[in-house]
């Protein structure tokens, strides 16, 4: 196990066809303790598959360096980095039976001489021999023995002398992911390991990985796309946009105290509703017409900011539907989801038009087209200047 840092990185791809350079990463720095599993978001184009390819050596930095530990590695052969990496595409041999793509990496994990290797291809011809007729090979036994114990972490065991082609989408990830496994690396690497799974496959997988990942300590970056997989997954979830570290923190930090209005809008789902505010008085706010109150952290953070004009945002947990007063707004719904276990409504402010996403309960009667007034919750308020940045607490 060993920590992993990322001093001003900087990733540029030479310009194609006439065009400028690609600027993928922007001097990025990012620690990941040891033992930690770190999960990368952002938007597509962002940069995270670049980073994991950095830190694999499929890719060299324009820029920078990458330590693994306290060895910096950014010009080690790939197999010199003692990481290992899951595909999205699974990326297993064809050819090979699922205990070989297991044991593929041990194989190679060491350099043999002709005769060793003479000896370790007759212990394998001979598996199925008699036992007076195999050749024995203490390497081989080991990497056996090794493939078993992967195997029956991963419940693989039944399917050991199968193809790639004879597995499910389930069994292949899990191959893949035993892969990785049996070399004991001191870091995982995973690109969107559960993206071409069904839903109901993806949430037992899900747990799996996490379970593994606790139980085996390793340090782990794994990138996605699903908030679920972000949120539930990562010990911390680090945000890149445009190649560059936007925020790191725990998954509830990140929900509750966004650093900045990309933050804000695509951590969580749905995301926090964003409206014009000005701040009006010592912990009140004018939006949409009303004079609406900020209780909590975030009252003190707009003294002296009188008659400021502030974005505010409101996760849909933040907002009810309630009778008409003069603290709440007005309102008409554009739009239903019933989840079953709730409803989200979409509504659309009668002064100024903004759409504001509500939670409600999936007993409560609304429809479309309905009047309804939305009572705020005076604690729920987090504020981002002109730049987009978070006021602070």
């Amino acid at each position: 196990m060993a920590e992993v840092r990322f001093q001003q990185v900087g990733k540029i791809y030479p310009p194609r066809r006439g065009g400028a350079p690609v600027e993928v990463l922007r001097q990025l720095d990012l620690a990941i303790e040891d033992g930690e599993f770190l999960v990368l978001v952002g938007p597509s184009g962002c940069g995270k598959s670049t980073l994991l390819r950095l830190l694999a050596g499929l890719e060299a930095p324009s820029s920078g360096e990458i330590y693994v530990g306290e060895r910096p590695v950014s010009r080690l052969r790939p197999a010199q980095r003692d990481v290992a990496m899951v595909f999205q595409s699974y990326a297993l041999y064809p050819h090979l039976s699922v205990a070989d793509n297991i044991g593929f990496g041990l194989r190679r994990s060491r350099p043999r001489t002709p005769l060793q290797q003479l000896q370790d291809a007759l212990h394998r011809a001979g598996r199925r021999w008699p036992s007076p007729l195999r050749l024995p090979s203490p390497r081989e036994e080991r990497i056996e023995a090794r493939i078993r114990e992967v195997a029956g972490m991963l419940e693989l065991g039944p399917l050991l002398e199968r193809l790639p082609k004879e597995l499910s989408g389930g069994q292949k990830q899990r191959v893949a992911l035993g892969r990785a496994i049996a070399r004991q690396p001191a870091v995982f690497l995973m690109d969107e390991p559960l993206s071409n799974l069904d839903a109901k496959l993806r949430t037992g997988t899900r747990s799996q990985i996490v379970d593994l990942q606790r139980r085996l300590g390793t340090t782990t970056l794994y990138v996605t796309h699903d908030q679920v997989e972000a949120m539930t997954m990562g010990h911390r979830i680090a945000v890149l946009n445009a190649g560059r570290l936007q925020q790191l923190g725990t998954p509830m930090e990140l929900y509750q105290w966004p650093a900045n209005l990309f933050v804000a809008q695509f951590i969580g789902s749905p995301a926090m509703n964003l409206l014009p505010v000005e701040v009006v008085g010592p912990g009140q706010v004018l939006a949409a017409g009303r004079t609406l109150p900020v209780e909590g952290a975030m009252a003190g953070s707009l003294a002296g900011r009188g008659g400021e004009r502030l974005t505010g945002g409101l996760r849909p947990e933040h907002l009810r539907l309630s009778q008409s007063s003069a603290g709440t707004l007005a309102a008409e719904v554009s739009h239903l989801e019933a989840l079953g276990n709730e409803q989200l409504v979409t509504c659309r402010l009668l002064e100024g038009s903004d759409l504001l996403l509500v939670r409600v309960e999936p007993e409560q009667a609304v429809t479309v087209g309905q009047r309804v007034d939305l009572a705020v919750d005076p604690t729920g308020w987090r504020f981002f200047d002109a730049e987009g940045l978070a006021l602070p607490r």
